[in-house]
């Protein structure tokens, strides 16, 4: 075992970056990013511009880092990398915000009309999920949807002093499913579509033109994982996705579900359902091009798993004013994600989506519609 390094002041570590080969052009300003992230937050992002060791390489059978940098690497692209990222935290937090109460709400319509108390009755749900026993683990012999009650116990003593949570509990003793999705996360949410019945996964997933109700449940586990790396301040941009979901068939074979711009482009395909008016896609698009650090040549996008030429698109033109549902021609085109140059786009199906947008229901006040 090696012993830990040594403490070492800002000025320190940053002397240490400099003898490195790091440029650092205003060390004032240097100093203060230090001093606010910290040296082992920004490491993750001035990584990619540290030099390959041959020999260290070669001997492991795969690509190993040294110390030194890269000639021309500059600590003002570190922080310009590290300010992207953070805005695309942002705007993965702001779709996946408003995907998360949508879901909420159909799940919670869908199981309450059965029951009140669908999420705690196994009879509403999958028996896979509410009655079959685990037969491993520290979990033995219990069910998924017990493990289930016991996170949303949790979650629901958190949350005991909300009034909605007080007063369901002194008048019924407990919160019907309509109430309770207001307590759950997205983790719980996913969890709990994963385990209901193949009907209503599939009358969900229609909604928002997924394949099925099992390829929609997967979409949700990989967007909880980007969903915790963005809310924990974790590094997304060149992030391994871990939870990946299926790429669609009608796809092209560059399509990385290892990456987090595949699960970008899946964003973009529901807030075309949940509110079609917005224009979040176009600020992911303008973000890519004029705040990554394209100058860096150690530096791309591809990292994030967008290919050359990428753009997110819009899927289908802005619903009327007024209109309760989305009307949407057959023939308007639904692309996910479309390659600027050359052929192939990874595009939806037209019509599962044409068909989902004329589905649901506005996600906005109807009479106040806007950009956002």
């Amino acid at each position: 075992m090696k012993p830990l390094k040594p403490w070492l002041s800002f000025a320190q570590q940053l002397d240490v970056l400099q003898a490195r080969g790091l440029q650092v052009e205003d060390r004032v300003a240097a100093l203060d990013y230090l001093e606010r992230l910290g040296y082992y937050r920004l490491s993750g992002y001035w990584y990619p511009m540290r030099s390959i060791d041959a020999e260290a390489s070669r001997q492991q059978g795969r690509a190993v880092r040294s110390d030194s940098f890269v000639p021309g690497s500059r600590f003002e692209d570190v922080v310009r990398l590290y300010v992207f990222d953070k805005k695309l935290r942002l705007l993965a937090l702001d779709a996946l915000e408003r995907i998360e109460m949508a879901v909420r709400v159909d799940v919670a319509h869908l199981l309450g009309k059965r029951d009140p108390a669908a999420h705690e009755n196994p009879d509403c749900l999958h028996g896979n999920f509410s009655k079959k026993r685990i037969t491993k683990g520290p979990n033995v012999g219990k069910t998924e949807h017990q493990l289930w009650l016991a996170k949303y116990e949790t979650l629901l003593h958190r949350a005991r002093k909300e009034p909605f949570v007080v007063h369901h509990q002194q008048q019924y003793g407990a919160l019907p499913v309509l109430a309770a999705v207001e307590v759950w996360d997205f983790g719980l949410l996913s969890k709990l579509f994963s385990g209901m019945q193949y009907a209503d996964q599939q009358q969900i997933a229609a909604i928002y033109g997924a394949p099925d109700g099992q390829a929609f449940a997967q979409w949700l586990r990989s967007l909880n994982f980007v969903r915790n790396v963005s809310a924990h301040h974790s590094r997304l941009w060149n992030i391994n996705v871990v939870e990946r979901a299926a790429v669609p068939t009608s796809w092209p074979a560059e399509a990385d579900n290892a990456r987090p711009f595949f699960y970008f482009c899946l964003m973009r395909q529901l807030l075309e359902v949940i509110c079609p008016r917005s224009t979040w896609d176009q600020r992911v698009q303008a973000l890519l091009h004029d705040e990554f650090p394209h100058a860096n040549a150690r530096l791309s996008l591809q990292d994030l798993g967008a290919c050359e030429g990428w753009a997110l698109v819009r899927a289908g033109p802005t619903p009327c004013p007024g209109s309760r549902r989305h009307k949407v021609p057959p023939q308007m085109r639904t692309d996910a994600y479309t390659k600027c140059r050359g052929a192939g786009h990874i595009a939806g199906n037209h019509t599962r989506v044409a068909k989902a947008l004329e589905a649901r229901r506005a996600a906005c006040n109807p009479h106040a519609l806007k950009k956002t």
